[in-house]
C-alpha cells in the first residue's frame, strides 16, 4: 500500500475523524502485546519497528546476522513471509524459491544467510533451532506475541521519524507508543534527521540504549552510476529513502517511479519504464529488494541495476556488547 500522507500531518482532519477507530485498534493490539509468548528453545532477537512502512529493518537484521556469526553464534533469520505464497515453516533456497513463493525480503536475505519462513513463528523457530540455529533473529514481530524475546531492537528512520503519532488507521504506529515503549530494549536510529528525537528521548528516559547507525550503498555500483542520468524507481516502505541515498552519494536522479511495498512488477509496467528510461538517454535502477521480485535469470532483469547496500553502525562495539550480555542471560 502506499503511505496516505495524512499520517504526516497532526492536523489533518482525515486523522481526526479516524481516531475513534484507531483508538479501537491500538486496544486490541496493546492487550495483544501483553500475552506471554512461548520459549523458542534458543535466544530470539526481535527487530522491529513501533509504526507501518520503512524503516531499515532488512538491512538492520543481515547487520546484526554478521555481528553475531562474528561473535561465534549460529543465527538463523526468521521471517514471516510478507508477500509470500508458501505458509512453510520451510528454509529458504535462492537456488529453487522465487519472491513470489518465500517474499522478496527473505529472499534477497537468503543470499546472505540462512532463513526460515513460517507464518507460524512458534513452528518455524522449532524447525530453525533443529536445523541449527544457536540464536533466532526476527524480521519483523515485535508486536506479535507467539515467541518470548529476549531483546527486541527497534528501528526508527531519523528522516521519519513516527509521522503524527497516532496508531493505524488514523496514523502509522501499529499499538499506542507506551507499551512499545516498555519493550523496547535498545532502539536504533537510521540516517540523518532529527524527526526521530522525541521517540530517542522517550527511550532513554526508561534506561534503554539509543544506537545509531547509516545505510551505506555499495560503492562499486555507485561507481558505475556516477557519471549517469539514472530513471530510479522502487516499491519499498520509504521509496523517497532511496532516491535520497542515491542523490546523497552523488548520483544524478532525474526521474523516480514510486510503487506500493512489495509490489509484483509486471511485464507491461518493466516496459513502460525501459521505454521513459530510453527516451530520455537514462539508466534504470532500483533496489536489492525489488529487484529480487523481477525473477532470477529472466528478461525483466535486463538492463536494470540493483543498488545494494550495508548498515553501518556507529557503535558496533557496544551493541555486540549488550546482544552478548542479553544471549549470556
Amino acid at each position: 500500500m502506499h503511505e496516505p500522507a495524512f499520517w504526516h500531518r497532526p492536523s489533518s482532519l482525515t486523522s481526526r475523524l479516524l481516531l475513534p477507530f484507531a483508538a479501537l485498534y491500538g486496544l486490541i493490539a496493546a492487550r495483544r502485546m501483553a500475552r506471554p509468548g512461548r520459549e523458542a528453545g534458543v535466544p530470539v532477537i526481535c527487530v522491529g519497528n513501533y509504526h507501518t512502512g520503512g524503516a531499515g529493518k532488512t538491512p538492520t537484521v543481515l547487520a546484526l546476522a554478521a555481528m553475531l556469526r562474528e561473535s561465534g553464534e549460529t543465527p538463523f533469520v526468521l521471517s514471516r513471509g510478507y508477500g509470500g505464497s508458501l505458509a512453510g515453516p520451510l528454509r529458504v533456497d535462492v537456488a529453487r524459491h522465487g519472491a513470489a513463493e518465500v517474499g522478496d525480503e527473505p529472499l534477497m536475505m537468503a543470499a546472505h544467510t540462512p532463513v526460515m519462513v513460517a507464518r507460524d513463528r512458534v513452528a518455524g523457530a522449532k524447525l530453525a533451532r533443529e536445523m541449527g540455529a544457536g540464536v533466532i533473529v526476527m524480521d519483523d514481530g515485535f508486536q506479535n506475541p507467539a515467541l518470548r524475546k529476549n531483546f527486541s531492537l527497534i528501528v526508527i528512520d531519523a528522516r521519519r521519524g513516527l509521522g503524527n503519532g497516532r496508531v493505524f488507521p488514523a496514523g502509522p504506529l501499529r499499538a499506542p507508543l507506551a507499551p512499545q515503549l516498555a519493550r523496547t530494549d535498545a532502539l536504533l536510529v537510521i540516517g540523518a534527521g532529527d524527526a526521530a528525537a522525541d521517540a530517542a528521548q522517550a527511550v532513554a528516559a526508561r534506561g534503554a540504549p539509543v544506537f545509531s547507525a547509516n545505510v551505506v550503498p555499495d560503492a562499486a555500483t555507485l561507481a558505475t552510476l556516477r557519471g549517469r542520468r539514472v530513471l530510479a524507481f522502487a516499491g519499498i516502505g520509504d521509496p523517497g529513502r532511496f532516491f535520497a541515498t542515491l542523490r546523497g552519494h552523488g548520483v544524478e536522479v532525474a526521474g523516480e517511479r514510486r510503487f506500493p511495498d512489495h509490489h509484483r512488477f509486471t511485464v507491461a509496467e518493466i516496459t513502460a519504464l525501459r521505454a521513459a528510461a530510453a527516451r530520455g538517454g537514462l539508466t534504470l535502477v532500483t533496489t536489492e529488494k525489488d529487484f529480487s521480485r523481477l525473477g532470477a535469470g529472466g528478461s525483466l532483469r535486463e538492463d536494470i541495476t540493483a543498488l545494494p547496500v550495508t548498515l553501518r553502525f556507529d557503535d558496533a562495539a557496544g551493541l555486540r556488547e549488550l546482544v552478548q550480555a542479553r544471549l549470556r542471560g
